[in-house]
């Protein structure tokens, strides 16, 4: 630990994309390197397709789990309106990692509402160097589409204090080995786009 700050860093998205596993990886790996850590989920209405959101504060002491408006260091976004509602947690000198994907709500689906044309327009107007990465072409050009959320895992361990060996290490301990090879090879192409 090389300070004395707390991280906030705010993962989103919609179910069954990953985001649990990798906010775990990351309290995990933030816990292996000495940092207090807390971490709060929060799911929506159904398993699959609904908003989930996860905080996760990591420093020498950490009182509370919740990130508050305004103080999110990092906002990793696994879906492109996911990120603009999440956006008031972000703090001004925040950094944005976006997976440039859409996923339809249910309104879309029925036709009651249109899927915003702009989304990645106006990320890009509020935070000039957001990191917009098409996971799921990386994904296929790896050879596993499921991996998508440890490639993002990888792009935002470029921004935080934590080794990359302790995030190997943990992913080690974390998946069934015949899928250890595949995630680390995610991790570190994630890390190479950061």
């Amino acid at each position: 630990m090389s300070n004395d700050r707390v991280y906030n860093v705010l993962i989103v998205g919609v179910g069954g994309q990953g985001i649990i596993l990798a906010s775990d990886v990351l309290g995990r790996a933030a816990a292996l390197h000495g940092y207090d850590v807390k971490k709060n989920e929060i799911h929506g209405m159904a398993q699959r397709g609904g908003s989930v959101s996860s905080h996760i504060r990591f420093g020498k002491t950490v009182s509370s789990p919740i990130i508050k408006m305004g103080e999110a260091d990092v906002l990793l976004s696994f879906e492109q309106i996911e990120t603009l509602r999440y956006f008031p947690y972000l703090s001004e000198k925040g950094k944005v990692i976006v997976n440039d994907q859409k996923i339809l709500p249910p309104a879309v689906f029925t036709g009651k509402q249109e899927y915003p044309p702009d989304v990645l327009d106006k990320i890009k107007e509020k935070v000039p160097d957001a990191v917009i990465v098409d996971g799921a072409a990386v994904a296929s050009k790896i050879g596993n589409p499921r991996v998508a959320n440890v490639i993002f895992l990888g792009v935002m361990s470029k921004y935080l204090d934590i080794p990359a060996e302790t995030y190997e290490a943990v992913l080690k301990e974390s998946l069934k080995p015949k899928l250890v090879d595949i995630n680390l090879k995610a991790f570190h192409e994630g890390r190479s786009l950061a």
